[in-house]
């Protein structure tokens, strides 16, 4: 057991049973006569869902060690996403709940670190930003402004806004959480 305000972002612990990972640690120091807490946000690595709960400063927490292993994207099917380690060619699943968004971004062959507790795979650490290329987008609108966005459609049928001079066929880097563009992924000359 730990106390709530030794908790730290992607820390793991459990509360009634579930695993939750801290997305986020506030402390709200008291005054007057309201005495101070700790918030927490709180992913639940089963479901997926974030919300935030409240704590006292005394209070304590189950801190739980996952065990991070590399491993390699297999496939996927309705009960979840098979990963191998390329070590012992374990394979453990993953359930789609606890994938979130970053399914998506999954190519067969993707190494990713994949949390384990005991046995039972629990969660996946993805990479905050990937490269993907454009598989098509329309022209870019002559003497728009910087700021103009345009349709794209991902080699992952994935469609997202990007900058009027992204061309089909480039490659770009997006953010997994918020599904945005991020830049143009620049290739060196020589």
């Amino acid at each position: 057991m730990i106390s709530v305000a030794d908790t730290k972002e992607s820390m793991t612990i459990r509360l009634d049973g579930k695993l939750f990972r801290v997305l986020d640690v506030v402390r709200h120091s008291g005054s007057g006569q309201m005495h101070g807490f700790i918030e927490l946000k709180l992913k639940d690595l089963h479901t997926g869902h974030c919300f935030d709960r409240r704590f006292k400063q005394g209070d304590r927490v189950e801190g739980v060690d996952l065990i991070k292993r590399p491993m390699d994207f297999l496939y996927s099917d309705a009960e979840g996403c098979y990963f191998m380690d390329p070590a012992t060619y374990e394979q453990v699943r993953v359930p789609h709940e606890a994938m979130g968004k970053v399914e998506k971004f999954l190519k067969e062959g993707t190494r990713v670190s994949v949390e384990l507790l005991g046995e039972e795979a629990v969660s996946i650490q993805f990479p905050r930003v990937v490269e993907m290329k454009i598989s098509s987008t329309g022209p870019g609108v002559r003497d728009g402004s910087d700021s103009t966005m345009k349709e794209a459609i991902l080699d992952n049928d994935m469609e997202i806004l990007v900058p009027q001079f992204i061309q089909t066929g480039d490659c770009i880097r997006v953010d997994t959480e918020t599904m945005h563009y991020v830049d143009r992924v620049t290739t060196k000359r020589i």
